[in-house]
């Protein structure tokens, strides 16, 4: 069942973080259907500018009405994952997203509010919610890249004027996580210092923590030992989801670690069997291997075992 973002929001606010997963094909989306109602966690769906174009973007939307019809138990929430303005907008009139991201945070303060207020404006004239960025997370997301010396973390007073100017619906703070799968040298944490300070300007309203993985160092392990060369990877404390949610992150978004498994997989399987050329075996793994994985994180957290209660607060 496909629900709006802002009642999964709702739901969560100040008790648990919401899983935002991105996907790209069929194997990913029936791996985290699976994951999450053996979990019995909501979750939200991300597609981004860059999935979108992988196939074609009528491609990945069938395959979620496929997926929620096979999975009648699920809730979820489709969203847009750092799409510009001009896709924001053809997100907007498709009538399928429950809610677009407009990523602007390249951009100088007032373009960065002033672009993110037009398409707050067009999105809530169709009952769609818009989550934006202030502040710079190093590393890459899609086509987007941010030197690590140029990301910068999100000032407070910022993003109290900034949601007050922009009516935003949510929004992506840089608190010391950047995209990718080398996020952290040596033993950094997120920085819940600023979290603590945006959350006392904006009370009760939903953050988003970008670059959420976590980068299992048994992955890149075992990936290496299958012919991969990934090297001085470091995600975030899986330790640290549960209390930025409960100093107001209400969605965390989660990407890199999907690919990892699925480059394990594969690795592990055409190495094991050298003589295979069919891809249906190892998907079928890897939708096993992520499903395992998706729920682990669930448990982290604190979705797993939400459903029954969101159910009856959504009257369903």
């Amino acid at each position: 069942m496909i629900v709006t973002t802002a009642q999964l929001f709702q739901h969560a606010y100040g008790k648990y973080a919401v899983g935002a997963y991105n996907i790209n094909n069929a194997e990913q989306a029936m791996g985290l259907f699976k994951g999450c109602l053996t979990s019995q966690a909501p979750f939200i769906i991300q597609i981004s500018k860059g999935a979108r174009k992988y196939t074609d973007k009528r491609v990945l939307e069938a395959i979620i009405r496929a997926a929620a019809e096979i999975f009648p138990e699920s809730i979820f929430a489709v969203h847009l994952d750092h799409g510009d303005e001009e896709t924001c907008y053809e997100c907007i009139s498709s009538g399928f997203f429950s809610s677009v991201m407009i990523d602007a945070s390249h951009s100088v303060f007032a373009e960065n509010v002033a672009i993110t207020k037009r398409v707050v404006d067009r999105a809530h004239a169709k009952g769609i919610s818009v989550e934006a960025e202030l502040g710079m997370l190093g590393g890459v997301e899609e086509d987007i890249k941010v030197e690590e010396g140029n990301a910068c973390l999100t000032d407070p007073a910022e993003a109290e004027a900034f949601v007050k100017q922009t009516g935003c619906d949510s929004l992506a703070c840089a608190i010391g996580t950047s995209h990718g799968a080398f996020k952290f040298k040596g033993r950094q944490s997120l920085h819940f210092d600023v979290l603590e300070k945006i959350k006392a300007r904006l009370p009760g309203y939903p953050l988003v923590m970008h670059g959420s993985s976590s980068v299992p160092q048994e992955e890149v392990a075992r990936i290496n030992a299958a012919g991969g060369k990934i090297a001085g990877s470091m995600g975030v404390d899986v330790n640290e989801y549960l209390p930025a949610a409960k100093r107001g992150v209400t969605k965390v978004n989660i990407d890199t670690d999907g690919r990892l498994v699925w480059t394990r997989v594969h690795r592990e399987y055409f190495r094991d069997h050298p003589g295979e050329f069919d891809f249906r075996p190892p998907g079928k793994i890897f939708i096993d291997e992520y499903a395992k994985f998706i729920a682990s994180r669930n448990v982290l957290l604190g979705s797993a075992n939400q459903l029954a209660d969101l159910r009856k607060s959504l009257g369903k």
